[in-house]
């Protein structure tokens, strides 16, 4: 992949994270407690990137989906 297509995905997930409710939620909440994770794991903040399960956490969005796909 293209450095500067990888750069520019990576900052619309970003974006749309802050949208995202299950996301909002989650950051929230490691935030207040002061880890990096949290659930088992389950949740992870790497990279000012959201992860679930170890892998980034792509929001709900159909076309930037399709985008990354």
């Amino acid at each position: 992949m293209i450095k500067g297509a990888k750069e520019e995905i990576i900052e619309k997930i970003k974006k749309l994270e802050a949208r995202d409710d299950e996301v909002i939620k989650s950051v929230k909440e490691t935030k207040k407690v002061g880890v990096k994770v949290l659930r088992n794991e389950e949740w992870q903040i790497e990279n000012n990137l959201v992860l679930k399960k170890r892998k980034v956490y792509v929001p709900r969005d159909e076309k930037l989906r399709v985008e990354i796909i």
